[in-house]
């Protein structure tokens, strides 16, 4: 039988969780939902829930043969999560940019900015054009600032094993494929960031977030 028409899809969040508070969070998503299983997937470590909550697990790197330590899949898994590892942030967005380097969630180097690069128009005809053109005139001075600043705090900085990007994916590639990062841009890259503009308190939950574990919670029938 089909589904109800109307019916709304299951309601999916995120979230990240320091390796160190992994093991607490994990109890009281069970108590908050009647207890639950767990699976060692391909794609992380899968908790699901005795009311049909599901909650999908994954370390902020690979175990790149440095893996975690415990009895369990979920001990291991915050131990994999607290592991100290370098990682650098390049997020940006058309208002702005944030750079920075963390490890154990704390920023070891970083720097904020302001840049403007303006919406679309619905204008038509030469107007259009001529806006295209600001528009993209804009959009490569940011990139190009951007790759400057970040190549400068990059150089700088502890180095870093791996890259975090985040924010507007064009302009984020844009940048990292700037003639000014070619020493950088080579990184692994770690999942993306969805980030808003990344002013300086922005930058700082990213360096949290960047090494924590990703914690995808997908709600079960009936939840909100």
């Amino acid at each position: 039988m089909s589904a109800a028409r109307g019916a709304r899809p299951p309601s999916v969040r995120t979230t990240f969780v320091p390796g160190a508070r992994l093991p607490g969070w994990a109890a009281r998503f069970g108590s908050a939902h009647g207890g639950w299983s767990v699976s060692d997937d391909d794609d992380g470590v899968r908790l699901l829930a005795a009311d049909g909550t599901a909650a999908l697990l994954q370390p902020p790197w690979p175990v790149d043969g440095r893996p975690g330590r415990g009895a369990d899949v979920l001990e291991r898994l915050a131990s994999l999560a607290s592991q100290p590892r370098q990682v650098g942030l390049l997020l940006v967005r058309r208002g702005g940019y944030g750079i920075g380097v963390t490890s154990e969630g704390r920023l070891l180097a970083s720097k904020a900015g302001t840049r403007y690069v303006q919406g679309r128009t619905s204008a038509g005809g030469q107007s259009q054009q001529r806006f295209a053109r600001r528009r993209g005139n804009q959009a490569d001075a940011l990139v190009d600032a951007v790759a400057a600043q970040a190549a400068a705090l990059f150089g700088s900085a502890p180095p870093f094993e791996y890259l975090a990007p985040g924010g507007d994916r064009t302009l984020a590639e844009q940048v990292l494929a700037h003639p000014a990062l070619r020493d950088y841009s080579g990184a692994p890259r770690l999942a993306w960031l969805d980030v808003p503009e990344p002013r300086a308190a922005v930058v700082l939950k990213a360096a949290g977030d960047a090494c924590s574990v990703r914690v995808q919670v997908t709600d079960g029938p009936g939840g909100d």
